[in-house]
Order: structure tokens, then sequence, then C-alpha cells
């Protein structure tokens, strides 16, 4: 027999949705999906966030109750998801846990109850948010099953129709229940009539192999069924013929069928000790640090430097989140406020007249918070100018630029924009960490290039590649504790000024970029390359690590791997994954060395893109930040901070033992 479970998201902050409609989607959607689970009395799942069902009770509060009865009367079962639908990965531990806490404030408020299920949001899962479910009471999380199975192939097909048990890095375990993008999007077709209910019987049927399993019968959005958003001009027309009509017989048909049994969510996990159940899995990997549902356009990306102006919105959040840091007690209205401006559909497909009410609150709530001498778009290192450090040897000539200090060393290049052609950190290593591989390096005609350090590039479709790495002049000064290096690059759409920082006292470097630049075209910005020398790291014991929203880091061990999360999903889409850099920091290294590479997000919201290739005897290893990347949803313009025409962007290497 073939367990059939339901998730209904229903959310109406939904990106194309306008406010006014609110109304309509509850009257045409919301009710139709409660009469479903009354009559003909279907065991439902429906979830939705604190803030949507907050939304639902101010305009229907008869809806609210009327969800209260059936849940209490056992007719369907709550799921919860947090306050507000933020994507995980790329915010502060400190707002995750905050917004499952006042989510709950919600549900209990206006159902009585805590759910113990939640749906990551989004499907954006990172194994440092394990631990933030567990805290917050969770027993169960839902996650889709497709991507993390896509880069585990050693897990068996079978293990998709049973409940499963999602590992953290540090110990943490939740049970987990399977979403699927393509059951999902079948039922989807049912609904919208294109798809016979014979042919998508017999799809169903096609998981059902005389044994007990569980599948997905749907888990999405609610508001495309007898509704259209707007958001996609391919969305299917609406008939005369009600979609809730044709799922509600669809509904009186299984429930007629032996092959079948509708259960709630819950129910799946009475499977956890059969046979193919339970197993301990790691759904993310190196290739894949943050999974998200659907194709590989569904990206981390989508929600950090695409959209409209993700990268000044998310700038502005962290901007938010720092001011509340220095506060001792911050009230959970502020809070909620928080989570509200981080939530993904203002990063996505949002209507004009929704974007701006959005980004003026967005602005006032920032000024009115963030203190305004803070200087939030400022350098890592801002030495006070002082020319006399003769304990600092400098060399300039016209191939290069030499800083050594007792503890480092630096090498730089005029010629290339002041690229970094080596770094090296002489309490860890007699031999440069960072360098630059020039062309010819690798015996492989795919790396034919020269692979930079600290460089900018940007790139647009059609149009040529725009670098900083050309010919310039760089000026030396002296600061009480640092040297720096500064130039401008002069580029065709605009200078960039660069300042490297080399510090005596604390074996660290910072470069800072100031890319003045009054517009920018549609296209990929990529700041501050790290190439590793493959000479100095042992490849077997290599990794990264950082944090993707959790308290805790997550460590991934390379050996054996080969990706790009920088390298095109489609012509449409420029990059394939990434990482939130939730505390500020990428470390690199082997068992016995690395470097820990430093990033501000309240400066310049960026995630960072690794690819790693081994080849023959050696690799290649580099990291890059990205401040825009391209998706369907990218709209023009950098989406620089407020009442700035350009970006600042800085980060530090220093080094630590393994």
């Amino acid at each position: 027999m073939l367990n059939l479970y339901t998730f209904f998201h229903l959310n109406l902050a939904y990106s194309s949705l306008e406010e006014e409609k609110r109304a309509e989607v509850i009257k045409k959607c919301y009710w139709p999906l409660l009469r479903l689970a009354r009559d003909p009395g279907a065991p439902l799942g429906i979830e939705a966030s604190g803030y949507t069902l907050h939304a639902i009770n101010r305009l229907d509060a008869d809806w609210v109750a009327e969800l209260r009865k059936l849940i209490s009367a056992g007719k369907c079962e709550f799921v919860g998801s947090g306050y507000a639908q933020l994507i995980g990965p790329l915010v502060p531990a400190e707002v995750n846990a905050v917004n499952l806490k006042l989510g709950h404030q919600v549900y209990a408020e206006l159902l009585g109850q805590r759910p113990e299920i939640a749906l990551v949001n989004e499907q954006a899962y990172a194994s440092g948010l394990t631990r933030h479910y567990l805290d917050a009471g969770y027993k169960a999380i839902v996650m889709e099953w497709d991507n993390p199975a896509s880069k585990h192939r050693e897990w068996s097909s079978d293990w998709r129709y049973y409940p499963q048990v999602a590992c953290g890095q540090h110990g943490e375990e939740i049970p987990v229940i399977w979403n699927n993008s393509i059951a999902f999007q079948k039922f989807q077709r049912y609904a919208h009539g294109e798809l016979s209910q014979t042919d998508y019987l017999n799809y169903l049927a096609s998981h059902e192999n005389g044994s007990l399993r569980c599948f997905l019968l749907y888990g999405n959005d609610v508001e495309i069924f007898d509704f259209r958003p707007g958001r996609y001009h391919t969305e299917a027309r609406l008939s005369e013929l009600s979609e809730w009509q044709r799922i509600a017989d669809l509904f009186t048909k299984l429930q007629a069928d032996s092959r079948f049994e509708l259960v709630l969510p819950s129910r799946v996990l009475d499977l956890l000790d059969k046979p193919n159940a339970g197993n301990r899995l790691h759904l993310t990997s190196p290739e894949q640090p943050v999974v998200v549902k659907k194709q590989g356009k569904y990206n981390m990306t989508r929600w950090a430097v695409t959209g409209r102006a993700d990268l000044e919105i998310n700038t502005t959040c962290w901007q938010i989140y720092s001011a509340f840091k220095k506060r001792q007690l911050v009230a959970d209205a502020h809070w909620r406020m928080l989570c509200y401006f981080w939530s993904s559909d203002f990063r996505t497909h949002i209507t004009e007249k929704r974007w701006h009410k959005y980004i003026g609150e967005l602005r006032r709530f920032c000024k009115e918070v963030v203190d305004e001498k803070s200087p939030v778009n400022g350098t890592l290192v801002l030495p006070a100018k002082d020319k006399r450090r003769p304990d600092v040897f400098v060399e300039q000539c016209d191939d290069a630029v030499i800083i050594e200090t007792p503890r480092m060393k630096l090498q730089l290049n005029p010629r290339r924009g002041l690229a970094i052609d080596a770094l090296w950190f002489k309490e860890v290593s007699t031999e440069s960490l960072v360098r630059t591989l020039p062309h010819g390096y690798f015996d492989d005609i795919s790396m034919g290039a020269d692979f930079y350090s600290g460089h900018v590039v940007f790139e647009a479709p059609g149009a040529p590649k725009v670098t900083d790495l050309t010919s310039v002049r760089p000026v030396v000064s002296y600061g009480e504790n640092t040297v720096e290096v500064t130039a401008v690059v002069e580029t065709s759409l605009g200078p960039i000024r660069k300042t490297v920082s080399i510090s005596k006292n604390d074996a660290r470097v910072s470069l800072d970029y100031h890319i003045d630049w009054p517009s920018c075209p549609m296209g990929m910005l990529r700041l501050g390359a790290v190439t590793l020398n493959p000479e100095n790291f042992d490849r077997d014991t290599l990794y990264y690590s950082t944090h993707n929203g959790g308290h805790l880091p997550e460590t991934y061990r390379l050996a054996g791997a080969t990706f790009d999360h920088g390298q095109p999903v489609s012509g449409m889409v420029s990059a394939n994954a990434g990482m939130g850099l939730t505390a500020g920091w990428v470390d690199i290294g082997d068992a016995q060395k690395g470097i820990r590479v430093i990033v501000d997000q309240s400066r310049a919201a960026t995630i960072g893109l690794v690819a790693y290739k081994e080849l023959q005897d050696t690799y290649f290893f580099r990291l890059w930040f990205s401040a825009q990347e391209l998706d369907e949803t990218r709209r023009p313009g950098l989406g620089l901070p407020a009442e700035d025409a350009n970006l600042r962007f800085s980060f530090a290497i220093e080094p630590f033992p393994g």
C-alpha cells in the first residue's frame, strides 16, 4: 500500500501577490483547502509562517478559527516554519533561532499549539540549521529528496519512500520527511487540467510495489489553484471547471482506491523503524553546501545576489542586525520586523508596487536603529598615517611591490592591478599559501589561463569582460601599524579604487575595493579571488569550513570532489551553489595549516563561491565573493547600498595552524 501525504504551503507574502488581493486568495484558495479537509475529509498537512497566519487572521478570523477546529478534530495537521519565510543559510544563527521562536508564539496564540513538524523555508537547507529546529522543539523537518540525492549516488532510491534522519556535523539528528518536486509538479498539472486523472493515478501507482511505502501527494503553494498570482507568463489559464473541484474529485477517488491511503504527515514517522527507513544521512556536500528545491536555477544565489537589489537589501538587513547586537535588549517587535525584512519573497518576483513599499519601510527602519556614525561602508583596517616604519621592508619596482614584516610577506603585481602574486605567513609555512598560478601552470588545456588572486571580474552576456587586471601606478604609505598600497584602475564602467593594507602586528592582509561605477549592467560581479598554492596544501586533507545560518561551522572535505559553485546552470542562471558566510569567515586548510578569509556582511552581503578540481597529482582551489549573479529574477541596477552610488567591499586573510 502507498501512504500519500501532503503539505499545502500558504503564503500571503507571495512575491507577485498584491496586498489588496489577499482577501481574494483566502476566499478562492484557503477556504476550499479547509473544505477539502472537512469534506471529503481528506487528512491534510497545512503549513504557514507566523506572518501569513497573522495576516489571514486580520482579514478573516473565521478561517483561522475553522483551521483550529479541524486540527482539534484530527482532520488536518499544522506544519510550522517560523515567523517569516526567510532563507536560513543566508541569515545569522541568532536570527534563525528568533524566527522559529516568534513563529511558535503566533502558532500558540492563534492555533493553541506548537507544531512538531517544520517545513524548511524554500527547501533551502544547510546542516547547521538542524540544531535550530531541535532547539525549537521540532520533532521532524520536511526537505526535498531530489537535490540532495543527486549529490549522493550511494543512497538507495527506495529511501525516498521512507522517513530518514538528517544529520548535522556536530552530532545533531532530526527525522526528515521527504518533499518531492516532480511529485508536486505532477499534482499541479493534474489540478490545472494538463494531466488527466487516469494518467495521474497511473503515475502514483508507479510508485506502489505491494509493500508499505510513503509518497508525497503535494508539497507546494496553495495560491495557484483557482487563482493566478501573475508570477509567470507561462501560468496555466483558468478554465470554467474549478481546480479545487478537480482536487476534491481526486481525493474522493484516492479514498476509494485500495492501493492508496491518505495519511497525515506525522503518520510517515511511524515507519522510522522499518527496513529502508531511519538511515542517518548528510543532506549537504562540498558541491552543494546549501540544498534547495527543484531545478538547478533554484539555488541560493536566487535570494542573495540577484532579484531587484538583493545586495542592497541583504546588506541593509545585516546592518540592522549588527545594530541589534550592540544593544543589550531588543524587543520581539523589532526582531519580527527584521525577520519580515529578510523574507525570501522580497528577493524574487516582487511587484513594482510592493517593492517600493518594502524598500521604503526597510530604509526607514534601518535609519531608526543603525547608528549613523558606524563605519558600515569603511574598510577593515583604518590606519593612522606615519611614514616611519623601519621594521617593515618595502621594495617597489615596475614588476612588483614587495612588503615584508617579521610575520608575513606579500608580493603584488602592479602590471595586473595589484593582484596578489604570492602571500606568505611565516609562522605557518616557508612557502606561499595564496598565489597567482600563471598560464601553463596546469598541464591541462581546460585550465589554460592565468589564475590570479585578489582581483575583480565583471562579466555580462555578449560583452567584453571587465577586470582590474591592468597596469597601475601604486602609492605606498605608512600607518602606525600598517603599510598601505593604493591604486586606481580605470575600467569601461568606471574606476575601481583598490587599497591593500598589511598589518605588522596581526599577520593579516586586508583588501578594500571601492567600485565607483555610476551604473552596472546585468551580469556577474565577483570580487577578491583567493587562489591556493597547490604545492603547499595537502590534497588528501584539504577542506573548507564556514557557517550557513547555524551556530557552529560546517566543514567539507574536498578529496575526490570536482565542482565549481560559479559554473552557470544555463544561459540565464550564472551560478549553481554558494555559501552564506553568516559568521563572516571561511577557513581553508589541510591537517597542518590554513588561512581564514574574513568579510563583513554589513558592508556588502556577498556570498562565497568555491571551485575545486583535481588534476593528476595536483589540484585547483579558488574562493570568490559574489556581489551579483544572473537568473530570471534579476532586474537592471547593481543594487548598491542606499544613498551610495558605489560599492565598498573588504576582505582580510590571516593564517592559522592546523
